[in-house]
């Protein structure tokens, strides 16, 4: 019953931060109120990803013609698209399994709450509760969908991501308030399976945290599919009194009423840090966050937190950063801080979207001399023969110095192609050290050279 290291929450955080432990020796165990993997695995970044690639694969027959090949009366199967889905997701969580086994890890099913003294609670789902001890604690607790108070979630008609994953048939129409990356997502595969679908966006533009670029390209490739788009409105109220969902939206030109069958509520993810003790033990927080420092140790001694609960973007990879940080900091290593500027965000809508960096708009309020180049894909051979040619690659450099500040892509597999920024920027690369690094041709990749050769006037293929 006493540990090195307990963790509390088995989310890509978690039970990379107990792998990390278990290989420097320590004496890990894992607690985890439902499936080992959390929400990434089970009901996030997985399943999602599964469904999107049916909407493609859909998408792809649905447009068979444009490549020469004839195929008649395809039709999807919507169970059978989710229950593939969540097949996915079992099986990613059954390899979480057999992780924890490998490496020696005992895995605690029950709700983990911190106790003075480096104590833990577990109560387990028959109600009964035990106290484990451990030097170190780490809470990975992550989030859930956010709720608004005029958007409350009845898991039928207005829903939240998890209900989106597992709707027992294919809405006729769909209203996603919210246009980040679970918005979009949603959006697309949804009205790829036939669903009409409308976008509510509070800002000016979907996907308002990416470069401006970005969001109007991806709003005239929504458009082309017959995505609706409504920027600068809210829905001020549902009402679900009816067969369908009377959506009253606050727009610039004064309140419209639409109808769904289904309004999904994608308006962000909340904390989960009620109950888990942080009151009783004096951790403390600030607008829903647990407070730490670069290596994630709280204001307590022996209790340390990662992931969605901390500062920083709530990204799965980021927790599993974190995660290795904090263990390797505990175990006496010297790991570096987290650089947060570095971090990738890629959304995996139809066109795919991937970011890392500065935006332009960012870096020149930073202060900034900027160098912008730009390469479309439909200058790419690679994208034109794949008839994949919307898009196109942003790069930005500082002017005086060469130095990467950052780059936003939009296209087919960008997702892909975005880590060779994240390591060009990690290891100090320069622009003109990009253009003259030789990429394969022809490849959708040859678009992060053409570009940082636009940007220094030097790009061939434009």
């Amino acid at each position: 019953m006493n540990y090195d290291l307990i963790v509390i929450g088995s989310g890509p955080g978690g039970y990379v931060a107990a792998i990390r432990a278990a290989q420097l020796g320590l004496k890990t165990a894992i607690v985890e109120k439902e499936s080992l993997g959390g929400i990434c695995l089970n009901w996030g970044c997985i399943p999602t990803k599964a469904l999107l690639k049916s909407a493609q694969v859909f998408e792809y027959i649905n447009h068979a013609a444009d490549y020469g090949i004839k195929v008649n009366g395809a039709e999807a199967d919507f169970e059978a698209v989710i229950k593939r889905s969540r097949g996915v997701a079992d099986g990613m969580s059954k390899g979480i399994q057999f992780l924890m086994k490998k490496n020696k890890i005992d895995v605690i099913m029950g709700y983990g709450k911190i106790k003075k003294g480096g104590k833990v609670e577990i109560k387990t789902a028959d109600g009964s509760v035990k106290e484990y001890t451990a030097k170190h604690t780490i809470l990975a607790t992550g989030g859930r969908s956010r709720e608004l108070p005029n958007l409350k979630q009845d898991g039928k008609k207005i829903i939240g991501y998890r209900d989106a994953m597992v709707l027992p048939k294919l809405p006729k129409s769909l209203v996603v308030v919210g246009s980040g990356a679970i918005g979009v997502e949603f959006a697309y595969f949804y009205a790829t399976m036939g669903t009409k679908v409308t976008i509510v966006e509070f800002m000016d533009n979907i996907v308002p945290v990416e470069d401006e670029e970005i969001s109007k390209q991806l709003a005239r490739s929504f458009k082309k599919v017959g995505i609706e788009i409504m920027t600068k409105s809210s829905v001020e109220a549902v009402n679900t009194s009816g067969e369908l969902c009377k959506v009253s939206i606050k727009t610039e030109s004064g309140v419209k009423e639409i109808e769904a069958e289904v309004v999904l509520s994608a308006v962000g993810v909340t904390t989960n840090i009620e109950g888990i003790g942080l009151e009783d033990v004096g951790v403390k927080t600030d607008k829903g966050k647990v407070l730490v420092d670069k290596f994630y140790k709280t204001n307590v001694d022996g209790v340390y937190a990662i992931g969605d609960i901390v500062m920083g973007q709530a990204l799965a990879h980021v927790a599993s950063a974190e995660g290795i940080i904090c263990v390797e900091k505990i175990a006496g290593h010297h790991p570096e801080p987290l650089d947060y500027n570095n971090i990738p965000g890629c959304t995996y809508c139809s066109p795919e979207i991937a970011s890392v960096g500065y935006t332009e708009k960012k870096a020149k309020e930073a202060g900034y001399e900027i160098k912008v180049g730009k390469f479309p894909f439909s200058a790419s051979g690679k994208a034109s023969a794949a008839g994949a040619k919307d898009g196109f690659v942003k790069v930005i450099f500082d002017a005086k110095y060469g130095e990467f500040l950052g780059a936003h892509m939009i296209g087919t597999n960008v997702t892909e192609m975005i880590a060779e920024i994240v390591v060009a920027r990690k290891l100090e690369t320069t622009g003109m050290e990009i253009v003259k690094s030789v990429h394969p041709h022809p490849t959708m990749s040859e678009a992060i050279m053409e570009a940082a050769a636009d940007a220094y006037g030097e790009v061939i293929h434009l």
